[in-house]
């Protein structure tokens, strides 16, 4: 996968904040070298938040967030402050723009402690250094988007504060030696573009071969043919969820099967949380409200699994008379307090800090979180084995 096919959910998201008119979109317009976003004199040029994803050096592949204006005013102002705190859910490193001329207002103090309260990086952009003398600053830099002055050097510290961690995470390839076959269970519907695979699939294929593995890609009808024709026992079988109850009855039991949505949830770092939220499907009653979450907006099919599968298979488990309501994209519901249980997807369309802070926001909340796969599995019987390849996962279940 090259730089510019990276996928969002895995660029650093950099967010650019501060008051109205101290100069954001011309600083993200000089830090990107591109009209991203439309300047003018006007206060509250920017309404709403502008995404852009991009190669930016030295920095890779990133996404670019210009925010509206923190101190914007009226009905129409407080929409677009309540937009830029959602924006703050998923952001990896702040960038405050303040007029150096006017300086540090109570917008940009009130900004900066929400930086520390969620522990997101930051620096300061003292922006229209070149209106006047330009001091040293200890928590940032003196830059004029208009010259482009120190941009360069606001792109270093901006770097400087990424933390490179993410670059170790691996969906799947830490659990496979060289040379190991791992069998990718990919049923194919209606739900997945045509002529595409989904992305998860896309990812665990590209980790398998990273790890000097072998994927063996097949769909559900074929599978069983090529277990008994493979010539060698998988170290692993991966399907898609929708497929546990077909898949586990082929798969022998001595070869460890799981699926990519806990392996998302594992890359994504709740499947510990998802495992101990399952077991909150048995304590559900009639009446009570379900969430059912996906991170990504798509047409729905006839027999889509958020909408459709899940909550069939919930009531059909459960026999209860359950409420279900559901939220796809970037949107996730500000007040949980009416859920029994939240069941959220991998989330492989969504960075690591927006899926920290929904589960996080359930814990909060008082309300369990789990997400597709286990859920699935734990309704079928089957999650102690999906678990087997994941030994410190097993320890919860007891």
């Amino acid at each position: 996968m090259g730089l510019n096919d990276t996928p969002q959910s895995e660029r650093i998201h950099i967010g650019f904040f501060g008051r109205r008119n101290a100069g954001k979109s011309s600083v993200v317009n000089a830090v990107t070298n591109q009209q991203m976003s439309v300047v003018s004199d006007v206060k509250g040029t920017t309404t709403d938040p502008v995404s852009k994803s991009m190669e930016l050096l030295p920095l890779g592949p990133v996404v670019i967030i210009d925010t509206p204006g923190f101190d914007d005013e009226g009905s129409l102002g407080e929409m677009r402050v309540k937009r830029t705190k959602e924006v703050l859910r998923r952001v990896d490193v702040a960038v405050l723009v303040v007029d150096s001329q006017v300086g540090k207002t109570a917008a940009d103090n009130e900004l900066i402690q929400i930086f520390k309260e969620k522990n997101i990086p930051y620096t300061v952009a003292y922006n229209k250094s070149d209106l006047g003398a330009a001091p040293q600053y200890d928590d940032g830099v003196a830059v004029s988007a208009l010259h482009r002055e120190n941009i360069d050097l606001l792109k270093e510290k901006i770097s400087r504060l990424i933390k490179t961690d993410t670059m170790t995470k691996r969906l799947c390839g830490d659990l496979l030696k060289p040379n190991d076959f791992a069998v990718l269970v990919v049923p194919i519907d209606s739900a997945p573009p045509k002529g595409r695979l989904i992305l998860p699939q896309q990812q665990t294929i590209r980790d398998v071969l990273e790890a000097g593995a072998v994927a063996v890609t097949v769909r559900d009808t074929e599978l069983k043919h090529t277990l008994e024709n493979l010539g060698k026992k998988p170290a692993m079988v991966i399907t898609d969820s929708q497929a546990f109850e077909s898949v586990s009855k082929i798969v022998p039991e001595d070869i460890p099967l799981t699926s990519f949505s806990i392996l998302m949830a594992r890359y994504k770092g709740f499947l510990k949380t998802a495992v101990q939220g399952a077991s909150a499907i048995d304590k559900l009653n009639d009446g009570d409200f379900v969430l059912i979450s996906e991170g990504c907006t798509h047409h729905r099919q006839c027999d889509d699994i958020g909408t459709v599968k899940l909550p069939r298979w919930l009531k059909n488990y459960t026999g209860k008379n359950l409420n279900i309501e559901t939220s796809s994209g970037k949107g996730f519901p500000e007040d949980l307090s009416k859920y029994s249980l939240v069941i959220h997807c991998g989330g492989c369309m969504l960075n690591e800090r927006e899926m920290k802070y929904r589960r996080n926001f359930a814990f909060d909340s008082g309300v369990p979180f789990t997400n597709y796969g286990t859920a699935i599995a734990y309704m079928q019987g089957i999650l102690k084995r999906t678990l087997s390849v994941l030994p410190d996962m097993l320890n919860l279940l007891k």
